[in-house]
This record gives C-alpha cells, structure tokens and sequence, in this order.
C-alpha cells in the first residue's frame, strides 16, 4: 500500500499565522538558512541569496522535497495552489518529484529537436569552416528572418509551405537574393537533422523555382583612367577617421575583398618580404593567399603602425581594437566623398583592377591568381597559391606606380 503524505517540517524559526507577501518580502538573510511556514506543509526556504517555496513529504516509506520555484517568480498564492495540485498527485499514488523531473526531461527533449536547436547545433559544426564575415551574416540570417517564425517548432513538423512563408517573407521587403539564401541556409540545416536522425526529409528541394531568379548584377566600379585620378585625390583629401583613410587609400594597391581588407591582421603581415599572407580561412575559396605589397602599400602600413600596431587588426573598429572595422566603413566613407552606391562600391577597386591590367596585357593567369579566383579543384588549389607570384610581384608594383601616374594626372 502506498503511503501517502505526512508533511512534517523540521524548523528551528516557526511562523504560526499563514504567511502574507509583507512577511515574504520582509524576510532578511540569516547566519544559517531557515524556513517560514504557511501551513498545509508548505514553507518559505530562506537563504543568503534567494528564497524558495518548498513542501516535505513521504513516499514509500522515504522523506523526500519538492521545490515549487523562487520567489517573486512564483507567488504567494501559486505556491499554495502548486500545494494541493501535489497533495493531490500524492493520493492518487504518484510522486509529485518524479514527475516533475519526468516532465522536465520531456520538455528538454522536444525543445533539442526544434528547428533553432538543431540550427545552433548545425551552425556550431560550420562555423570553423567559415570566414567571420560569412559566420556573422549566417548567424543575423537565422536569427533575424527564420527562427523567430520556424525555430521553436519541432523540425520533423515543418513543411515547405512553411519554409515558403518565411521567404516571401524576406521577399516582400525586396531582399529576394536572402529569400534565396534562406532556402539554401535551412536546407543545410534540415539535411544536418535528417542525417542526425531528426528529421525524415528536406522540404527545401520542394521550393526550387518557387521564387523568381535573381538577376546578377557587378559592383559598381570606376575604369575610366580620368576618373580613377580623381578618386584617389578625393581619398588622399578624406577628413574622417585615419584608420578609414588609411583602409581607402590601400584598398586600391591590394584589391583583396572588402572582408579580407578590413579583417587584416599585423601578424599576416612582413614588410621585409613585402607580402601579406591572408589564412585560408578568411579566404572565400577557403586557399591561403599572397599580395605582393608594392612600396606605396608599404607606406601606408608604416603609416598607421603606430596607430594600430599594438593591436591584433591593422583596422580595428572605431568602438574596440578586439574587432575589425564595420563592414560597412569603406562603403560609407565612399559615400562621404560624394560616390553612390551605383558609381563606386568597395568592391569595385577589384574590378577596376581586373579591368586595366587586363586592357594592359599583364597575363590573364597571373590577375586572375592575384584576384584570388582559385581553381575548384582542391588539389591543385592547395598548390596555386603561389602561382605566378614573381610576375605578380612585378604586376603589383607596376599598378601602384600607375595609379600614382593617374592621382598626378600624368595618364588618362
């Protein structure tokens, strides 16, 4: 026969009234933790730090306790009535403790096999994988446009109309490039689960074709002898930050990608070699990459050396020198100096590099290898990131004295 409940509460402080919030809240820490009564076996466990409503009971013949929850977050009167739902629990045979762990564990096994959590197990997988530019768009992708609609339901629920919501979604606010992005991002992470055991199937494949295709569109660039002059006068006379003129004014001499730029570090750098070598994994085909410096790309690191050089990123952002500058400071800056976004972008210095030396007659291996478009083979890419570096370095050299001749005037 199952005993049923004997409340017995040892106390060495009696409170023999039931309790009201005013004695609650008046109840101040002791050398030892001590107990308030209320009556029907229910206490107020008062400690240094908290205060907690508990009950004691017996259950097949052992005294065991039951923790109800911290007070203010459970009231006066929810502690009274989690009470008799527990009394309650105790006539009908069944230990009020054991169940609440059971449910606990429920709860924690439901919540493991959401969309987000998988997501957050998904993304702790690729993350080293990744550049930290890539990692940060991922993560503001997920957090900011999937799992506030998707994430709390169990992934083995979710169909490709609802997938489909969340990219119209992004697509009525004219982000149609992430609407994809997200069907290819929670692809991934519903091929994690099925290959993990939670999930039965990918619903993104279903949505192939389901959104009109985005149009590809270049980054806006100068190329025009003249006008590149121009540019780099009116970046030479930029009045903001120093760091931010320094990042514009190498940008052109290297035209390594906006994130390789502004995540350069001083331990990538030898200026007695002069090169920059920038690790694989910063690198968008994920190779290890060399930029010849040129001697004016050189200067310009001695330059801002005594600003930055004590810190980990060559350009640090304005706020902290542990992180790199926002991604969008080279953008803004160019916008500061009078170019919109459809004249001239960051990413444009590539394109205008790319542009010239190809209408020069510098090598097509040798700019393409210095652009960092890598071959997709693996193998051979492990090989070629030293490809054609002594015309290279002759290249590099020669676009640095050449923009010089533009910024003078002395070429158009």
């Amino acid at each position: 026969m199952v005993q049923v409940m004997v409340f017995s509460i040892p106390t060495k402080r009696y409170h023999q009234m039931p309790l009201s919030d005013l004695a609650i809240k008046a109840a101040k820490p002791a050398d030892k933790p001590y107990k308030l009564t209320d009556g029907n076996g229910l206490y107020l466990y008062v400690t240094g730090g908290s205060k907690s409503w508990r009950i004691n009971y017996r259950y097949l013949g052992k005294q065991k306790t039951l923790t109800l929850g911290a007070y203010p977050s459970v009231t006066l009167a929810t502690a009274r009535a989690k009470t008799l739902e527990a009394k309650a629990k105790l006539a009908d045979g069944i230990d009020p403790a054991a169940l609440k762990a059971v449910q606990k564990a429920a709860r924690l096994s439901a919540s493991a096999d959401t969309f987000e959590a998988i997501g957050h197990e998904w993304y702790a997988k690729k993350i080293p994988s990744w550049a930290p530019a890539t990692a940060s768009k991922v993560k503001r992708f997920l957090g900011n446009d999937i799992y506030p609609v998707i994430g709390k339901r169990p992934i083995n629920e979710i169909r490709a109309a609802d997938l489909l919501m969340v990219m119209r979604r992004v697509e009525s606010r004219g982000a149609l490039e992430l609407a994809h992005r997200i069907r290819e991002y929670a692809g991934q992470i519903f091929r994690y689960a099925v290959a993990t055991g939670r999930a039965e199937r990918d619903p993104s494949g279903d949505l192939r074709g389901a959104l009109p295709p985005v149009k590809s569109k270049h980054h806006a660039s100068i190329t025009e002898p003249k006008k590149i002059g121009e540019l780099l006068r009116a970046i030479d006379g930029f009045t903001g930050s120093f760091v931010t003129k320094c990042a514009l004014q190498l940008a052109p001499l290297v035209f390594v990608r906006p994130g390789e730029l502004r995540h350069a570090e001083w331990s990538e750098i030898d200026l007695e070699a002069s090169e920059w070598r920038i690790t694989p994994d910063k690198m968008k085909m994920r190779d290890k990459h060399i930029v010849p410096l040129s001697h004016q790309a050189i200067t310009i690191l001695e330059a801002i050396r005594p600003l930055t050089g004590h810190g980990k990123y060559i350009f640090p952002s304005i706020r902290t020198s542990k992180r790199p500058m926002s991604e969008n400071t080279i953008n803004g800056a160019l916008r500061r100096l009078g170019y919109d976004k459809d004249e001239m972008t960051g990413h444009g210095f590539r394109s205008m590099a790319s542009t010239l030396l190809h209408e020069q007659g510098w090598p097509h291996e040798a700019i393409e290898r210095q652009l960092a478009h890598s071959e997709r083979n693996a193998v051979s890419a492990a090989y070629n990131y030293a490809q054609h570096l002594p015309k290279r370095r002759e290249m590099m050299q020669h676009w640095a004295d050449y923009l010089d001749d533009l910024k003078m005037g002395c070429k158009t």
